[in-house]
């Protein structure tokens, strides 16, 4: 039978400082580019900064309109009629 070997403390951390070195140098050469995405106009002016294509009609965006609840004294509950304390 062989005796196992272990590996010393001093060669595990000159190994770690090895790899350390090689996934930072690695991670400064595979450093990505930046994208020069073009981002179209949906709406005029909108989102900011887009290019308007070609042969494309913009129209102006919608108004967000708010929510309203009609006839909120008669039914809050849902139409369960429970006794006790409504909503």
């Amino acid at each position: 039978m062989h005796p196992k070997q272990r590996l010393s403390i001093k060669s595990a951390t000159v190994t770690g400082i090895a790899a350390s070195a090689l996934l930072g140098l690695a991670g400064l050469t595979l450093n990505p580019a930046p994208a020069n995405a073009v981002i179209y106009c949906t709406y005029v002016g909108y989102p900011a900064g887009c290019v308007a294509r070609a042969g494309v009609v913009l129209r102006p965006r919608p108004v967000a309109r708010s929510a309203v609840r009609h006839n909120v004294g008669g039914n809050a509950n849902g139409g369960v009629n429970r006794i006790g304390a409504g909503r």
